[in-house]
């Protein structure tokens, strides 16, 4: 079973790619890397990695519900930055959407992301039953 998942309530992808998938017999999702946008103007957010990180977990947020999950489905995140100086401030950020037992998490620098943005985060979901 491969099912797409979309929501208006998070950016359109921005190429040929799904914002995410329902796989395994329904009980996991996988989002595609969601970057920093405006779900209504499709256009990056501006501000510092604050403000692009919680633009980043509304985004994934939202598509989790769409797809009948939540964050505290979520069992594994990677997070994309352009400067690991900004860790400690996506960090802060990250852990007021995670903060009971978060998912198992992997960080990596990365020279660039689309669109200019800073941070972009993957995720993947289990749900129970």
């Amino acid at each position: 079973m491969r099912e797409i998942i979309k929501t208006s309530q998070a950016p359109g992808a921005i190429g040929p790619y799904s914002q995410a998938i329902r796989a395994a017999s329904g009980r996991m999702i996988f989002t595609a890397g969601q970057i920093p946008l405006d779900p209504a103007s499709g256009q990056l957010v501006e501000g510092d990695i604050k403000v692009q990180t919680r633009r980043v977990l509304e985004s994934v947020k939202a598509i989790l519900e769409a797809g009948g999950a939540s964050l505290r489905d979520v069992v594994k995140t990677t997070v994309f930055l352009t400067d690991l100086r900004d860790f400690q401030a996506m960090n802060e950020v990250y852990g007021e959407y995670f903060s009971n037992e978060p998912p198992a998490r992997s960080t990596v620098e990365v020279k660039a992301l689309p669109r200019g943005a800073r941070i972009e985060i993957e995720t993947i979901a289990v749900l129970n039953g």
